[in-house]
């Protein structure tokens, strides 16, 4: 399968080789729900196998649900992958950056086969046992970025629909924790809960009323 999974100057496994792949274990390192109002952080590591690329690959956000959905079953299947999370209350005591760099380790330490080099999407990195490679628009860029990023984001988005089942009314079904009108207003009428980041102003503003 070819390395180039878009025709239209996506993501490619250009950096892969250029940090030694094949020869070695490169992962791409993606985070989903920094930015969210309610729930974890999740990170995800993925180790490709350079021969088998799935195809369609690219940054979650630009990529429907029913893609996404379909692409976390290949990557499952074809790829080394790891799973990490950041819970509500590192967010609070820890700061949501440290919060999504653990996250990213435990992802690391999920893989079967530790790597070599791990190329991290966005200016910061972990502190790992590997090579580290900041990588800014990574998810655009190169393939295990993108793939990491599919995973974070699905395994997220699930696990706050299952959330929306225990705790209806916010809407998480669809906004997935993220600041909605729908999310506010459930949370002006049914207050703040557990999987609510207290620390961020919009709930510590709606706190303080």
């Amino acid at each position: 399968m070819s390395e180039k999974t878009s025709l239209f100057g996506g993501p490619d496994f250009s950096l892969e080789r250029a940090a030694g792949a094949p020869k070695l274990r490169i992962a791409g390192i993606d985070e989903a729900g920094r930015g969210a109002w309610a729930g974890p952080v999740v990170a995800a590591a993925v180790v490709l196998d350079p021969r088998q690329i799935p195809e369609g690959l690219d940054d979650s956000k630009k990529l429907s649900a029913k893609k996404r959905d379909a692409l976390y079953d290949v990557i499952m299947e074809q790829a080394d992958v790891g799973v990490g999370y950041g819970s509500v209350e590192q967010v609070e005591v820890r700061n949501v950056l440290n919060a999504t760099m653990d996250a990213m380790r435990d992802a690391v330490a999920d893989l079967a086969t530790q790597p070599d080099v791990a190329l991290v999407d966005g200016n910061k990195t972990p502190l790992l046992a590997c090579t580290t490679e900041a990588v800014i628009g990574g998810d655009g860029r190169s393939v295990s970025i993108a793939a990491a990023s599919i995973i974070a984001k699905v395994t997220r988005d699930r696990l706050m629909q299952a959330l929306d089942k225990e705790f209806p009314g916010y809407g998480w079904d669809t906004n997935v924790g993220y600041g909605t009108a729908v999310h506010k207003s459930g949370i002006e009428r049914l207050g703040v809960n557990e999987h609510h980041r207290r620390s961020y102003k919009p709930i510590r503003n709606m706190l303080s009323k």
